[in-house]
C-alpha cells in the first residue's frame, strides 16, 4: 500500500515494538482521561515520556505525539473542565521531550471542525467563542512557538451527507466538476472542492486571531464504504474515488496546497485503516477502512500514488444522493460464520417473498455449493429487490457491499 506513517491513538507497546526498524513515521496519543494529570503535574508528564516514548525511540520513529483526541467536540462540565487542561498538558510532554535532548517530536492536538463556528464563506471563518481567546489562542501561541502543526479531523463526507442536495456529490468528492466551482465573495479565491473550502476556512479563522503561518496537517480524513441503514454516499464507490483523488492532490509535485495556501504541503492521515467491526454506535462508524478486519483490500489504493488504482470503474454516475447507480453486490463477510449466514438467510428468504427461489433445492441456480455463496446470492436477490423501500446490505453485520461480480 505504500504508506508512509501510521497513527495510533494511544501508545500501544506491541504495535511500537513491531514498528521497530521500519520507514514508517509514527503518531502516538495521550488518551483524554489522562490529559489532566499530565497537565497538573510535570513529573506525570516525565513518567508518561520515560514509559511510552524512550522504550522504542528512535528505532520506532516517532514524530508525532498529541495530546488528546477532538477534546473540544465534548461539552459536559467535566470536559470543559478537560479543555482548560489540553495547552498546560502539550506543555509539559513538550518539556518532557526536552529533558532527554528529543527535539523531533512535534506535539499538537487534533480537534474536529466543529471547533469552529462558521465554515462558510471560508474568508467568514471564526472559532467559536466559547474556546476561541480562552483555548484556541494559547494553543496557537504553543503551535507556533514550537513549530508544530495545527492538526485537524475533516471530513468533508458529513457537511456533504447532510445536505447532499445542496452540495454537489463531485465538489465533496475532489472531482473538479467545473459546474461545481464557487468563488469566495470576500477573497475571490475560486474553491473547486470542498476539502479545500474547509481547509481554508481554519487558516482564516487563525488569521483573526493572529496567526497566518501555522502549518496545517490532516489528522483523519476519508470516506465510508457502508453502513447499517441507508446513508447518503457511503459506498465503496465513492470512498474509493475521495481517497484517490486526495492522494493524487496530496502527491502531486510540486505541491498544489489551498486556494489561500497555494504550493504548501499537507501531511494526512487516512480514517481508517482496517473496517472497525467491534466499534458501537451507528453501523456507519464500522465502515471507514481500506481493508476489512481479515485485511484484505476493500478496494485497490497506493497510497504513495504511484500506481495507478485499476478495476472499481463507474459504470454509471452516483445520482443525486450519491447511491452509485453501476453494479454493486450484496455479498456474505468472509468473516461470518455458517450459523450467522444461516440465520441471516432466514430472514432474507423469509415471509415469501421469492427473493430465494432461485436457490430452492430443484431450481435453476441450485448446485451443491458453500453456505457462504447461497448466502451471498440471497443478500444480492433480498437487497435489490427491497434497498428502494430502505433495506441496507447489512444482516446484522454479515454481509457487505461489493462492486465486484461474486459469481466471477
Amino acid at each position: 500500500m505504500n504508506a508512509g506513517g501510521v497513527k495510533l491513538y494511544d501508545a500501544n507497546p506491541e504495535i511500537l515494538r513491531l514498528l521497530k526498524g521500519t520507514n514508517l513515521k509514527v503518531s502516538i496519543m495521550v488518551p483524554n482521561h489522562e490529559i489532566s494529570i499530565l497537565a497538573s503535574n510535570q513529573r506525570r508528564a516525565d513518567e508518561w515520556v520515560q514509559n511510552n516514548v524512550l522504550p522504542y525511540y528512535p528505532q520506532t520513529m516517532i514524530r508525532f505525539l498529541l495530546v488528546g483526541n477532538e477534546v473540544l467536540s465534548y461539552s459536559s462540565d467535566q470536559d470543559r473542565l478537560l479543555w482548560f487542561d489540553l495547552v498546560p498538558a502539550m506543555n509539559n510532554i513538550r518539556s518532557s521531550l526536552r529533558a532527554v535532548n528529543i527535539r523531533n517530536i512535534k506535539v499538537g492536538t487534533p480537534l474536529a471542525m466543529d471547533a469552529l463556528q462558521s465554515t462558510f464563506p471560508p474568508s467568514n471563518a471564526i472559532f467559536r467563542p466559547d474556546v476561541s481567546e480562552s483555548v484556541i489562542l494559547p494553543m496557537l501561541q504553543f503551535l507556533n512557538r514550537t513549530r508544530s502543526f495545527f492538526f485537524i479531523d475533516v471530513y468533508p463526507y458529513f457537511p456533504w451527507s447532510a445536505n447532499p442536495t445542496s452540495i454537489n456529490l463531485d465538489f465533496a468528492l475532489l472531482q473538479g466538476n467545473p459546474n461545481s466551482h464557487y468563488s469566495d465573495p470576500g477573497t475571490g479565491l475560486i474553491y473547486t472542492n470542498l476539502l479545500d473550502q474547509m481547509l481554508d476556512s481554519l487558516h482564516f479563522a487563525m488569521v483573526k486571531l493572529g496567526f497566518s503561518k501555522i502549518p496545517l496537517l490532516i489528522s483523519e480524513t476519508g470516506w465510508p464504504t457502508a453502513s447499517d441503514v441507508e446513508q447518503p454516499g457511503a459506498n465503496v464507490f465513492n470512498a474509493a474515488t475521495y481517497n484517490r483523488n486526495l492522494i493524487q492532490r496530496l502527491t502531486a509535485k510540486p505541491p498544489i496546497g489551498t486556494p489561500a495556501r497555494p504550493g504548501i504541503a499537507i501531511p494526512t492521515f487516512l480514517f481508517a485503516l482496517f473496517d472497525e467491526n467491534q466499534k458501537t454506535g451507528p453501523g456507519i462508524e464500522r465502515h471507514w477502512g481500506l481493508l476489512r478486519p481479515d485485511g484484505t483490500p476493500i478496494y485497490e489504493i497506493d497510497l504513495a500514488g504511484i500506481h495507478p488504482a485499476q478495476g472499481y470503474k463507474p459504470l454509471a454516475a452516483p445520482d443525486n444522493n450519491g447511491r452509485y447507480k453501476g453494479k454493486v453486490w450484496c455479498v456474505a463477510a468472509k468473516e461470518a460464520t455458517t450459523a450467522e449466514l444461516r440465520s441471516a438467510m432466514e430472514f432474507a428468504c423469509g415471509a415469501g417473498n421469492g427473493t430465494c427461489e432461485a436457490i430452492e433445492p430443484g431450481r435453476e441456480c441450485y448446485e451443491s455449493i458453500s453456505v457462504s455463496q447461497l448466502a451471498s446470492y440471497a443478500f444480492s436477490s433480498y437487497w435489490a429487490e427491497f434497498r428502494s423501500a430502505g433495506a441496507s446490505c447489512h444482516f446484522n453485520g454479515v454481509a457487505r457491499q461489493t462492486v465486484r461480480d461474486p459469481s466471477k
